[in-house]
């Protein structure tokens, strides 16, 4: 086995979800993660922790959801049980097919995932990280060799997480300080509130309420934008592939959107309910471990030079106690690329120029 996938489990275990002695770990395994899962599973045991795996793939969910022609029982006790009994949630990723449930009604999408949105709750309220296991199906759709994906993966993974941490510290306090945020790039401007609002320093630690591996991005939980944004990085929705999105939102929601391709999955996202047209998340990427788009927003919105927004659902971490975010049964981001003729402002103050920070070398205010 590649030593490498024993250093990923480390980082997983150890960094990531800060795995003790007795703790309650349900392992989700993707088809083709098999490798990392005994290497996770090998680290669970040295440390001393109660392990409950279960099995995930595209191909199951489809069959299931295909077949299943009644309605979906709501939050099933059984399912409920497991992750309100959990300390931690490991997700591996390792799909032997990205696309393996395009052919999954919309609507049958949006049942099931409004149907479960207890369970997902109950997921969200452990100590969840979800990661990725590199398999051939991801190197194609990332255009890349296999053993050069896997290189990818593991120079986005293996980082120095305490240093990248003290680098992304100075964008959080930036946007903990900040009130309004605007973005400008090509056919973009959008400016949304951020005040009151806490900034997530999201350096892959359940530590910093940093919950994927690789991660590299610092998000809040922006409100009432005004303007236009177009998503001009490729990427792949519910399966189905989506190029050159753009949202109008008024009023704080999405009144207008196109894509040059794949807007019927952006039909299925909007119809989902009142939330998914509204934004939950403001993402900037400063993994500059990871150095081109590969069609995986594990990666791509982590990326240096990136900007990416949700709609749908709010993290709590970035909200005031007691107060309630945006609500919907999903989280959706799109990402911009910003490395040319952009610039993002905070309270109108330049902090990121054609992809470089004002406190990195080479920034013109």
């Amino acid at each position: 086995m590649d030593e490498r996938i024993h250093e990923h489990a480390e980082v997983l275990v150890d960094w990531s979800a800060r795995i003790e002695a007795g703790d309650d770990v349900v392992l989700s395994v993707d088809e083709g993660a098999h490798d990392l899962a005994v290497a996770v599973a090998e680290k669970l045991g040295e440390r001393g922790a109660n392990l409950v795996a279960t099995y995930d793939a595209g191909e199951l969910r489809r069959a299931y959801l295909r077949a299943h022609d009644d309605e979906f029982e709501v939050d099933p006790e059984f399912e409920l049980a497991l992750y309100e009994n959990a300390d931690a949630v490991l997700s591996l990723g390792g799909t032997r097919n990205t696309t393996a449930a395009a052919d999954v009604p919309g609507e049958r999408r949006q049942e099931y995932s409004t149907a479960r949105q207890g369970v997902r709750e109950a997921r969200l309220s452990t100590d969840w990280v979800s990661t990725l296991h590199p398999t051939r199906a991801y190197a194609q759709q990332a255009g890349m060799a296999y053993e050069e994906y896997q290189d990818f993966v593991y120079d986005a993974v293996l980082r120095d997480w305490g240093s990248l941490a003290d680098e992304m510290a100075k964008m959080k306090s930036i946007l903990d300080e900040g009130s309004e945020v605007r973005l400008v790039s090509g056919g973009t401007d959008l400016t949304m509130s951020i005040e009151g609002r806490t900034a997530v320093n999201s350096a892959a630690s359940v530590a910093y309420d940093s919950h994927n591996l690789p991660s590299g991005e610092v998000f809040t939980a922006p409100y009432d934008p005004e303007g236009e944004v177009v998503f001009d990085v490729p990427m792949t929705i519910q399966d189905r592939r989506v190029r050159n999105v753009r949202l109008t939102f008024e009023d704080g929601e999405v009144v207008d959107y196109s894509a040059e391709t794949g807007e019927d999955a952006l039909d299925d996202v909007f119809e989902t309910d009142a939330g998914a047209r509204r934004l939950g998340e403001l993402g900037i990427g400063m993994n500059r471990g990871i150095d081109r788009f590969t069609d995986n927003i594990l990666f791509d919105e982590k990326m240096g030079d990136t900007v990416h927004l949700a709609v749908g659902r709010a993290y709590d971490a970035c909200l005031p106690e007691g107060e309630s975010g945006n609500d919907s049964a999903v989280h959706v981001d799109m990402i911009t690329d910003v490395s040319e003729e952009s610039r993002l402002e905070v309270d109108g103050e330049v902090v990121q120029r054609n992809g470089t920070f004002r406190f990195e070398d080479g920034f013109e205010g």
